[in-house]
């Protein structure tokens, strides 16, 4: 197994065969704002290959050197249930050695499924990742703030890097009524709306 980054044929293959079928269409990106971010060096689609074939993908939404945000986590329907997710988060460590990577998950107090969210935060805490002391709110979905790093980590810088990444890539108005960060558990929730709007 390597981790290595794909052609533009193997992306749009797998954001067709796997992404689709994996996460709901409002949590998803267009593809072609994903082949933007990556050609104007905000984003890197990894992908885990099993000889030539994809088996899965771990795509960081990157912010300023050092910081990534942990956008798509993703086996391939065949692959499954095999360890594969925790084999990417392992090779991803490796390929990004000095990089805070981190992450949402759905807070389980409001998730659709609270028993998979629940199962999804502990997946994640089996694999080394840790939650930090703040939560989100993006596009009306209350997550879990989770990452990954070799050392200590100011939790006030992160929290300034993860606001970063969403302000770096959305226009002021677009981010102050889509994003929250941190969460607010004393304000009503904002809509969910599907990320390209």
């Amino acid at each position: 197994m390597e981790l290595r980054l794909p052609t533009i044929e193997q992306l749009r293959t797998v954001y067709d065969r796997d992404m689709k079928e994996a996460f709901p269409s409002a949590e998803l990106k267009p593809l072609s704002a994903i082949e933007r971010m990556w050609r104007e060096g905000w984003y890197t689609p990894w992908c885990l290959f099993d000889g030539d074939e994809i088996v899965g993908q771990c795509f960081l939404w990157l912010g300023h050197p050092g910081w990534a945000l942990l956008d798509y986590l993703c086996v391939s329907a065949r692959a499954r249930n095999s360890g594969l997710g925790s084999v990417m988060l392992a090779k991803l460590a490796e390929a990004e050695p000095d990089t805070v990577i981190f992450g949402e998950a759905e807070a389980p107090v409001h998730a659709p499924d609270p028993a998979m969210a629940e199962r999804r935060l502990g997946f994640y805490a089996r694999n080394g990742l840790r939650l930090a002391d703040y939560e989100t709110e993006v596009f009306g979905v209350h997550y879990k703030t989770l990452y990954l790093a070799k050392g200590e980590v100011d939790e006030r810088q992160l929290m300034a890097e993860h606001r970063f990444v969403y302000e770096n890539s959305f226009a002021p108005d677009k981010f102050a009524r889509y994003v929250r960060i941190p969460y607010d558990p004393n304000r009503a929730p904002g809509a969910k709306v599907a990320w390209e709007q």
